[in-house]
């Protein structure tokens, strides 16, 4: 397993009901249920009700935090459910991390149901409102200082070019319908695209399908796992009109978002690159396919113009 996903604290089931019962007693006895492992926490739903997040992670930690802080400020503006934490553990002598809960917003993760072009097309609209919403809450000056940013240059397209064409490179044998030259010429057209030069606005900061709760008959009605939340370029979330959404849509996204220009446009794509070589390479080592086939929608997808 790739260091760079490798968990620093493995979290058992036992260990997560424990932990819950000693620090929200009115939860015992509290009954888990596995709802997944991520790069950064392990989630359990508790008494049918609750999701419950562990950090398995050191740097997970401080982004629980930050959920924890900010969410309950942005969920009344926007138009869909996003995770308002209610409940906030602690570190102790045997887990060193905070932990949280939040009401189970209900929907199954994007990458769990299989998607025709069109059904994937319906949901551009609604996308665009949520991210449109979001990336317009105002921002105080208040805020604005105390607020995170982008302290791990997500933005920064000619740091993250490098790795993104070792990625490209490193998964093309594995991945043989992907056009790797085609990939690389179109890495090194955006990675030279304009930085964000405006005020920075919230942003979701990490969002693709994964991070999508869907129904059933694919409508989309919640966005959770918010840990990179910051304030930073709005290009960072428009990504998914490249990684999730074809072609045909965009137009139908970028018209219900309103007011995209080509930079932003440009840089979006290249973020849908990065979580095309990025979702590749993690499911390829790690062997989630659900993962792995979010990542390869995502590289042929981006190719389209």
């Amino acid at each position: 397993m790739a260091p760079i996903w490798k968990a620093d604290i493995e979290i058992t089931q036992e260990d997560a009901a424990r932990w819950i019962e000693e620090q929200f007693g009115a939860l015992a006895p509290a009954r888990l249920e596995p709802l997944g492992v991520g790069w950064d926490n392990v989630a359990f739903l508790v008494n049918g009700q609750f999701v419950f997040r562990f950090p398995r992670r050191q740097v997970a930690a401080a982004l629980i935090a930050r959920e924890s802080r900010w969410l309950p400020r942005l969920a009344p503006h926007v138009p869909l459910p996003i995770p308002w934490p209610r409940f906030v553990g602690q570190p102790t002598p045997d887990r060193p991390y905070p932990f949280s809960g939040y009401a189970l917003i209900p929907g199954k993760t994007a990458c769990r149901l299989a998607w025709t072009e069109a059904e994937r097309a319906q949901t551009a609209p609604a996308l665009a409102r949520f991210l449109s919403a979001l990336h317009r809450i105002p921002v105080t000056a208040e805020t604005y200082a105390t607020a995170p940013h982008d302290d791990i240059r997500r933005a920064d397209l000619p740091f993250r070019a490098p790795k993104i064409r070792e990625r490209l490179q490193a998964i093309a044998p594995y991945l043989p319908d992907i056009h790797l030259s085609a990939l690389l010429d179109l890495l090194d057209r955006l990675a030279v695209t304009p930085p964000h030069a405006e005020r920075p606005c919230w942003v979701h900061g990490d969002l693709y399908a994964r991070h999508l709760l869907v129904a059933d008959d694919h409508r989309l009605c919640g966005v959770i796992d918010w840990g990179d939340v910051h304030l930073g370029d709005p290009a960072l979330d428009i990504s998914l009109a490249f990684s999730f959404l074809p072609p045909a849509a965009r137009p139908l996204f970028r018209e219900a978002y309103g007011g995209i220009d080509d930079a932003v446009w440009d840089r979006a794509r290249f973020r849908a690159l990065h979580y095309g070589a990025t979702l590749s390479a993690y499911g390829l080592d790690v062997g989630d396919e659900e993962i792995r086939a979010i990542g390869e929608y995502a590289l042929r997808a981006v190719i389209e113009p």
